[in-house]
């Protein structure tokens, strides 16, 4: 008999598994749909905490961020908040700290960025980088 992944111990999980996001194919009336009425998988991080062990974290920039939702379509647990095409913020309690949303953010300097888990966002906010124009080094 298979155990569900909430039975299993971190250690049981098969090596390279694939965790899916969702129970159901992927569309876009996904967009529409608020994160809390979704129906995730049992394997999502929304459904189990991963915060505590996570490394590094994304810090959001507002005054950078243009809204584009990079960062939220793909945020691959949803950790990006965003209501009616605006990120709102993180939800550091399932964000794994992966950086995705940070490769994909277009602006410059980007609107997040990575920083330690133990620091202040506040601090980490005075430490962004300045804007370069082109051919600036």
């Amino acid at each position: 008999m298979s155990k569900s992944i909430k039975e299993m111990g971190w250690d049981e999980l098969v090596p390279g598994a694939a965790l899916f996001s969702f129970d159901q194919v992927i569309d876009y009336t996904l967009a529409e749909t608020n994160p809390e009425d979704r129906t995730y998988a049992e394997t999502n991080s929304k459904n189990l905490y991963v915060g505590d062990w996570r490394v590094m974290k994304p810090v959001w920039n507002t005054e950078l961020c243009i809204d584009c939702q990079n960062c939220w379509i793909y945020c691959p647990d949803s950790a990006v908040i965003s209501r009616n095409k605006e990120i709102q913020g993180i939800d550091y309690d399932h964000c794994k700290g992966c950086g995705i949303c940070v490769e994909v953010c277009p602006t410059n300097p980007k609107s997040l960025m990575m920083f330690n888990e133990t620091e202040k966002n506040e601090l980490a906010l005075t430490k962004w980088p300045v804007k370069k124009e082109k051919g600036e080094k």
